[in-house]
């Protein structure tokens, strides 16, 4: 099954035309199977003692990454999120020492720096957005031929996660694959289309039970890459942060955890709370009380909240904050 699957990549690297012509062609495409999945690498994080997400994230956290220039690599963000000690480990199996060069909570990415060379050749950029239901593509993981994978696109449509993330355009495949944390989404040609972020219950749509994984376009990275690794940051103003998650349920947003010392819970919001609105405007979904929030300006603005708390309808001000400063960095990320 690898072995087709691998041949499937290698004849998507090559032209058929020139596929046709080239007596070569074998080795050739092996070749172009080695580029691809030498920009595939390991990345394990040692966590802060001190971070923030050690309780939700853990202290040792370990999936793929992508070389997608020279020196850097990247992952989903949550691997590396307040990362200590980063080792990345490419196809050769060698290893060499990396620390965060940059995070984007936006959209989820997460950028690398190698503090010596790999054997890697960075992948190109694809374009997800032409990306339809049913298309074919690869999932590449870190571990070489074992660890790729074919699966299709079964649906192209936003995302809510609880912790105050959207995606308003995200990749969901089918069926899920084992090591999707950071793996590579490849398309026909070999190009980079996609990060993996999750696994995901119901893939194909709500309310469908279909196992898959959830993969974060390519197309959110290509235009903060430079700003990413000159400032560890994107350059657009950063988003009001509030410091809670937050479940959809039957209409309703419950609080299912407010994050220590964070804006909400000085505020006085706890567990169990129920966000009826923004304001005067209504919400009832993650995806509403998210813009909601993010319309009212940019961190630091002082947010409305209706929320219902011990069978009272009280109206709770949280003043945001830049989520980019609560979490804790290394000395010299």
């Amino acid at each position: 099954m690898i072995a087709r699957l691998l041949a499937g990549l290698a004849m998507a690297l090559l032209p058929l035309a020139a596929a046709a012509q080239d007596k070569g062609v074998s080795s050739e495409r092996e070749r172009a199977a080695a580029d691809t999945l030498s920009g595939i690498v390991r990345v394990r994080a040692k966590i802060l003692p001190n971070a923030r997400s050690l309780a939700t994230l853990g202290p040792l956290r370990e999936g793929s990454g992508v070389v997608v220039r020279d020196g850097y690599v990247a992952t989903i963000g949550y691997l590396v999120l307040e990362a200590e000690a980063i080792e990345v480990t490419g196809a050769d199996g060698r290893t060499v020492a990396g620390v965060v060069a940059g995070y984007d909570h936006a959209s989820g990415f997460g950028l690398v720096r190698l503090l010596a060379p790999l054997a890697a050749k960075p992948l190109a950029f694809g374009e997800s957005a032409s990306l339809g239901e049913n298309d074919p593509v690869l999932v590449a993981g870190w571990g070489g031929p074992a660890a790729v994978n074919m699966v299709r696109v079964v649906s192209r449509r936003p995302f809510a996660g609880s912790w105050e993330y959207l995606l308003e355009s995200a990749i969901w495949t089918y069926p899920a694959v084992p090591n999707w944390s950071g793996a590579a989404l490849l398309g026909p040609l070999g190009e980079l289309l996609g990060v993996g972020s999750l696994i995901v219950a119901d893939a194909a749509g709500i309310g469908v039970q279909a196992p898959g994984n959830l993969f974060v376009p390519i197309e959110l990275l290509a235009p903060i890459l430079d700003e990413l690794i000159a400032l560890g940051r994107r350059a657009a103003p950063p988003r009001p942060w509030l410091g809670m998650n937050t479940e959809e349920l039957r209409g309703a947003l419950f609080v299912s955890r407010v994050s220590p010392e964070g804006p909400a819970e000085l505020a006085g919001l706890k567990a169990g709370d129920i966000v009826l609105g923004v304001g005067a405007e209504r919400v009832g979904t993650l995806a509403e009380f998210y813009r909601a929030v993010w319309a009212r300006g940019t961190a630091g603005v002082e947010v409305p909240l209706r929320v219902l708390q011990g069978g009272e309808v009280r109206e709770v001000r949280v003043r945001s904050v830049d989520r980019y400063s609560y979490f804790r960095r290394s000395p010299g990320s």
